[in-house]
């Protein structure tokens, strides 16, 4: 069975934002669930250190990295969590993540929050979704 994804928008402004207000899913069979990623080398070193926009891009990268290994891709997000320590800066940058998931073809539920901080100093954004296949 393919799987259906129908997007739930009683308003529309978000569309513009590039996320639904929800998606129902049916005719999945499997269901990831993405610890959050932020701008980690493959070390596990903290990278970019000031730079919202190479964050943006290494966190989904990473983020990307976790779908792969699942044998999946952003296509499968219907789920996508933005924790930021700068939501002003990170709107700035915004960009980066929406023409991500426009290439894919995909407009994932998105809450975005404010936090005074993340795990790892100097992170400024973490990137957490859920994927189905």
């Amino acid at each position: 069975m393919a799987i259906e994804r129908v997007a739930v928008n009683p308003v529309t402004w978000s569309l513009e934002m590039g996320f639904n207000q929800g998606e129902v899913v049916a005719g999945h069979t499997r269901t990831l669930y993405c610890s959050g990623q932020t701008a980690m080398g493959t070390d596990g070193t903290p990278r970019h250190e000031g730079d919202m926009a190479a964050q943006v891009a290494l966190s989904l990268d990473n983020l990307q990295a976790v779908l792969t290994a699942a044998g999946m891709s952003l296509a499968n997000l219907v789920r996508l969590n933005v924790y930021t320590t700068d939501v002003d800066l990170l709107f700035q940058h915004y960009g980066v993540l929406a023409s991500r998931l426009g290439a894919a073809q995909v407009a994932p539920a998105t809450t975005m929050l404010g936090v005074t901080r993340l795990a790892i100093p100097g992170q400024m954004i973490e990137l957490e979704g859920t994927a189905v296949a």
